[in-house]
């Protein structure tokens, strides 16, 4: 079975990664750098500063910057449990992929995806609880990108992208529940 899942997965790997999207090179290694979406980083910093009350927005903040480094924490923790090579890494690949870039260490799953996919939705559901708007629905648009870019760099198999998602989506879920019962209580405490 875990053979069958890892050779579809090496298949559609190589679809989306041969597509006619991969010739658009540059736009895809613009979009997976990590300095690129810093202005967004920022304005999701202000935004909680701005829309959130005092008290609360630098808690926010902080579980923002704590479920981050969760999500990086987890990712490293499992990528070498799992210790599954990235496609730029995989031998049996290397002739027919599209590889941009080539980092060493393991690919399952992607942490860009993880982290990138918690932050936005942590972001979505505390801003649109204060603020109602339909805008911060434009948050989900950096994962999107962000996670497809690493597929059509070389370095992650769709399986990794769609685990980091889950795996987001359920940290952001739950740090936005422990910060409501954070901001209950402060509430009540006061």
């Amino acid at each position: 079975m875990w053979e069958w899942l890892v050779e579809l997965d090496q298949q559609i790997f190589r679809y989306i990664n041969g597509s006619y999207l991969s010739r658009f090179d540059a736009f895809w290694l613009f979009v997976t750098r990590l300095e690129t979406w810093l202005p967004l980083y920022i304005t999701f910093f202000i935004l909680l500063i701005v829309k959130l009350p005092k008290r609360l927005n630098y808690i926010a903040s902080l579980t923002v910057i704590i479920a981050t480094l969760t999500a990086i924490g987890i990712t490293d923790l499992v990528k070498n449990a799992v210790a599954r090579l990235r496609p730029n890494n995989e031998p049996i690949l290397l002739d027919s992929i599209n590889i941009l870039q080539r980092p060493e260490n393991f690919s399952f799953w992607s942490g860009h995806t993880a982290v990138s996919v918690t932050v936005s939705l942590l972001m979505y559901l505390i801003l649109s609880k204060y603020k109602k708007s339909k805008m911060w629905l434009l948050f989900f648009i950096w994962p999107l990108l962000f996670a497809t870019s690493r597929i059509f760099v070389g370095v992650h198999y769709p399986l990794d992208v769609l685990v980091g998602a889950l795996v987001g989506l359920f940290l952001g879920v739950t740090f936005y529940k422990l910060l409501m019962a954070l901001f209950n209580r402060l509430q009540h405490s006061t």
